[in-house]
């Protein structure tokens, strides 16, 4: 019976490891997410009875699909182990909540939408961006902590500076700070802001452009910086942990130059002692 049970499993663990299989799992996910969108059209309604058994369907595989992943560990706790394997767990297991005219079909169907979700734990480079986004948000709190202050600085000048020429703009320091987050974003600010001040200040544009300076150039660059660093460090340690890529070569590379190290200091003791009368 074991025999039987290791073989079925190893056959478990091929079928999930398979391109194939996996990329067939996320052309499930997609029709999932454009099935859920298809049902935002009215004309949707003549195929109503079509989309229920689709949504049938595509909810039956993907417990399929989590019960030989869940079937491909050596022990079932193992599954468990990765956060991104609780991510599809919960998922799928909310989304066997029947849709009917129950007071959970709101739920149900939002439950649903989160399947696209699964894209991102089914392939590797979006684990990777998403997890260096999260590691980042630590460091990029930082920057975002000194924008602010000079935000503050420049909201309490302009104020001072700039109440007189607009006070919808510049009357006090909350909104002279959304002021100048337009500024920051480009949106319409040469003529809703900047000619009108320069009208009264002829020397405003040196205000306006040290501060697009420091926001969109210089604070933009370290935050995109921060996240390729972490960017970076993630992908190395994927292929660490998948055993490809040049990362992982290099690491292989350094573990045997080590061990044969090891066996040549060995063997040169030996010698050494063979030496010895």
């Amino acid at each position: 019976m074991k025999i039987y049970w290791y073989r079925l499993r190893d056959r478990l663990e091929s079928l999930r490891a398979n391109k194939i299989f996996e990329t067939f799992v996320i052309a499930v996910i997609i029709i999932s997410a454009l099935l859920i969108g298809a049902k935002t059209y009215d004309e949707s309604s003549r195929f109503e009875q079509v989309m229920v058994w689709l949504d049938l369907g595509i909810t039956l595989f993907f417990l399929f699909e989590l019960v030989i992943r869940v079937a491909a560990e050596k022990r079932t706790i193992d599954f468990f182990k990765k956060g991104w394997n609780i991510f599809d767990f919960l998922i799928v297991t909310a989304s066997l909540i029947p849709i009917d005219d129950s007071e959970m079909v709101l739920i149900a169907r939002l439950l649903r939408i989160f399947r696209v979700l699964r894209l991102i734990s089914m392939i590797p480079e979006l684990r990777i961006l998403l997890t260096a986004l999260l590691k980042s948000i630590p460091r990029m709190g930082y920057v975002a902590l000194l924008m602010f202050i000079i935000f503050y600085i420049y909201a309490a000048v302009g104020s001072f500076l700039f109440e007189s020429v607009d006070e919808k703009l510049w009357g006090n320091i909350s909104l002279a700070m959304l002021t100048l987050f337009q500024v920051a974003t480009f949106e319409s600010w040469a003529t809703a802001v900047l000619y009108p001040t320069m009208e009264h200040y002829p020397y405003s544009w040196i205000y306006f452009l040290t501060f697009i300076f420091l926001n969109a150039f210089i604070f933009l660059n370290m935050m995109i910086g921060i996240v390729l660093d972490v960017m970076q460090k993630e992908s190395a340690a994927e292929q660490l942990e998948s055993g490809e890529g040049e990362i992982a070569e290099i690491h292989w590379m350094r573990e045997h130059m080590q061990s044969m190290s090891e066996q040549l200091a060995r063997i040169e003791a030996q010698l050494n002692e063979q030496r010895k009368p």
